[in-house]
């Protein structure tokens, strides 16, 4: 029996809790720091994520035998380094990489090069610094508009830039390089724009064997019909339409296996999840990022349609076993619809209360992301609230779940998109 403890505060947390909370094989489970969703189903501690000290003192005292961790910045900062640095800690099975792998996310150059260093399929591309800006210019003008701009750190999912005209590109290069980013901008990738559909690929890997969840689609944009500011995520859909079986095979023979085998040849100790960014380009697999945890609002759509142990899959990665393990993929399609602050991703207010219609929809799941309790009411928190997950046998119904469900969410100046799950239904009937 396993006493788990799941780090982060949002509705991916949230629906990694809502998950390993039905396994069998589970004694008791913890969030740091949580949320009012979190604690209807596990105990939440006052452990601050930025101070590896407090985790270490809430697992010793709580008998944690396992951490899972939701978000980038405790990995890139090297947590599971941490760990492994403290004999009292060191046999806690730790669902992460340390600080070398979680590279492959807090710098875009150094993904970037593992991929063409093993032969990943990806884009073109050159990364510049301040210095460079001369030669930034200049590659820019070997390249046809769009064209891509990635502030090389982490930037909270919002440092990527797709400018249309080149004299735009060459403004928003200066602007990243003079701190429009902070230190995540100082230096940038470039890289050619590849004309395609995007989709996201999830990994659990033990550094050896791997197992491959189910895919899923975000939705960045603010706007209706992908327009407007980028934004954490304001919904997905899983499954994928056109990640058939014969792309998916493309996808684990030419990305997954060669990544995996990549920070092994690397003798990078690698055992967490790997979210692969992918564009699918007429039918071929392209990387466009790597995230080295589960994405938000991904993790919403996908842990419903996983049907196998999540915890015992954990489990075997501990042991070094995960090649024993199977992920079951549930049938049916899950639709999230992310309900937002009025303002986000820009200006915007917290603290109304939130109301939820006390009679659910069926197969619905709500998930909190930005939320916060006081003297028991749910208050707004941040810029992504909540999180709605409708699951049926078609896309369709799944979608018409979703959007009735996410109408019994209310507070004030809520927004959410109308159009999520559309363009995948146009193509399906295409």
């Amino acid at each position: 029996m396993r006493r788990v403890l799941v780090i982060g505060s949002g509705g991916r947390e949230h629906a990694i809790i809502w998950k390993l909370s039905g396994s069998p094989l589970l004694d008791k489970l913890f969030c740091a720091p949580g949320n009012p969703g979190t604690a209807a189903l596990a105990t939440n501690l006052d452990a601050d994520i930025k101070d590896f000290s407090s985790i270490a003192k809430a697992v010793k005292e709580n008998k944690i035998d396992m951490v899972v961790v939701g978000p980038e910045d405790p990995l890139v900062n090297g947590l599971r380094d941490y760990f492994e640095a403290d004999s009292d800690l060191a046999d806690v099975v730790f669902i992460g990489p340390g600080r070398e792998g979680a590279k492959l996310e807090g710098s875009k150059e150094y993904a970037k090069a593992f991929m063409e260093r093993w032969n990943i399929p990806t884009a073109r591309y050159m990364s510049f610094g301040k210095e460079d800006i001369g030669r930034a210019y200049d590659f820019l003008d070997t390249l046809q508009a769009p064209y891509v701009l990635k502030a090389d750190g982490l930037a909270g999912g919002k440092g990527v830039v797709i400018p249309t005209e080149l004299e735009e590109a060459r403004m928003e290069l200066a602007t990243m390089l003079d701190g429009k980013f902070g230190d995540a901008g100082k230096r940038v990738v470039i890289e050619e724009y590849l004309h395609g559909i995007e989709l996201s690929v999830f990994v659990l890997t033990d550094g050896s064997d791997y197992l491959i969840l189910p895919e899923a689609k975000d939705y960045k944009r603010i706007g209706e019909g992908d327009t407007g500011l980028n934004t954490g995520g304001m919904g997905a859909v899983s499954p994928v339409l056109f990640a058939d079986a014969a792309f998916m095979k493309k996808v684990e023979d030419r990305i997954v296996k060669p990544t995996v085998d990549g920070l092994r040849r690397d003798n990078i100790p690698y055992k967490g999840f790997i979210f692969i960014g992918l564009m699918n380009c007429g039918g071929e697999p392209f990387v466009i990022e790597y995230n080295v945890r589960m994405g938000d609002p991904e993790t919403e759509a996908v842990m419903p349609r996983i049907e196998s142990d999540l915890l015992a899959h954990f489990v075997a990665l501990g042991e070094g076993r995960l090649g024993s393990e199977k992920v079951i993929h549930s049938s049916k399609s899950a639709l999230t619809i992310v309900a937002v602050s009025g303002g986000y991703p820009e200006q915007f207010q917290k603290g109304y209360p939130v109301e939820i219609a006390s009679e659910a929809v069926e197969h619905t799941l709500l998930f909190h992301s930005g939320t916060r309790s006081e003297n028991g009411t749910v208050l707004t928190a941040g810029g992504r609230v909540m999180a709605l997950t409708a699951l049926a046998d078609s896309p369709e119904d799944a979608r018409e779940r979703a959007y009735l469900g996410i109408s019994r969410v209310s507070f004030r100046d809520i927004y959410f998109r109308k159009d999520l799950g559309l363009d995948l239904l146009n193509f399906k009937k295409d």
